[in-house]
């Protein structure tokens, strides 16, 4: 390997959302000390608690405004 041309591979804490820390080494270049906003232990996938999007309230204000375009299209169509 070349010298000079690697980033510095050092020991750091990396701190969980839970409070809970390990070492580990890393080229983290900030500090000393990782604190992460969000884990395996925090995260909806992980965890379980995953929301689902309610694609109903969308689909029905979707054919609620084709049905309205379909009426206008029709008005227009009668009227010519």
């Amino acid at each position: 390997m070349k010298k000079g041309i690697h980033p510095a591979y050092r020991p750091i804490t990396i701190v969980m959302t839970d409070g809970t820390t390990f070492q580990t080494r890393s080229c983290y270049a900030k500090s000393d000390r990782l604190v992460l906003e969000i884990d395996s232990k925090s995260h909806p996938f992980y965890t379980g608690k995953q929301t689902l999007v309610d694609t109903t309230g969308r689909v029905d204000r979707f054919n609620k405004r084709l049905q309205k375009t379909q009426e206008l299209r029709s008005k227009k169509a009668t009227t010519e």
